[in-house]
């Protein structure tokens, strides 16, 4: 029986994520940028009954947030707490999906293939499009989710887009969303999600280990966060 209920709650998240896509399709260009996707993000946040506890600031000045991933609820979160021009790094593939790859284009989003060169200096060349047109290089540094609690490690091309044009970088650790939604697990339950914004810093390409201390420092907020409020289990 609690595996229909979680069925049911999983069918109701997927539907109002759904709902928000098409509205965001829908007023794309009827509303400026970027208020479209925060207004169909904050559509599925309040239909989802997702309250989001911020600790920390979001740096204003900010050019590339480092967002650890767990649940598809992380994008709409991340859009919701802060007021940039998002500028989302997502698959390729992503952009060629019927009706979820326009929720990529329309704003016009970065896609990267995954191990190839030739591509990875695309995505730097697009970056920089973003940044010159005031919008914030947004990257899920793990390329995939993980629901276990231990952060994959992050991949090189957020430290080379942020090394080539030494941007002001920001980490933003978020706790257990997949608690609250999981597509592996096909299961939703409302809940308040946290979200901690790190001290921001510059990307110095002199120092070859930022990218690994930063994913150390995450972890570490993330476990301490997890351990230390109970609400996020």
């Amino acid at each position: 029986m609690n595996v229909i209920f979680a069925r049911i709650r999983w069918l109701y998240a997927v539907i109002v994520i759904f709902t928000g896509m098409t509205l965001m399709i829908v007023t794309f260009y009827l509303l400026p940028k970027p208020y479209s996707v925060k207004f169909s993000s904050w559509f599925i946040r309040l239909l989802i009954f997702s309250p989001v506890k911020v600790k920390g600031k979001c740096d204003p000045d900010a050019q590339m947030f480092l967002i650890n991933h767990q649940s598809d609820i992380d994008i709409g979160i991340m859009e919701t707490i802060t007021s940039h021009d998002l500028a989302w790094v997502a698959k390729k593939e992503l952009f060629d999906i019927p009706f979820f790859g326009l929720v990529l284009k329309l704003p016009n989003d970065i896609a990267v293939e995954r191990e190839s060169k030739t591509a990875l200096v695309k995505m730097i060349k697009d970056a920089k499009e973003r940044i010159d047109a005031g919008r914030t290089i947004t990257i899920f540094p793990e390329g995939t989710r993980s629901e276990s609690g231990v952060m994959k490690p992050f991949k090189a091309g957020a430290k080379m887009v942020a090394d080539k044009y030494a941007l002001k970088v920001q980490p933003v650790v978020l706790i257990a969303t997949s608690s609250y939604f999981s597509n592996k697990r096909k299961d939703f339950r409302p809940g308040r999600a946290t979200a901690v914004f790190m001290e921001p810093f510059i990307a110095d390409k002199s120092n070859p280990d930022w990218l690994k201390n930063i994913q150390k420092n995450m972890q570490k907020v993330y476990d301490d966060e997890f351990s230390n409020h109970p609400h996020n289990r």
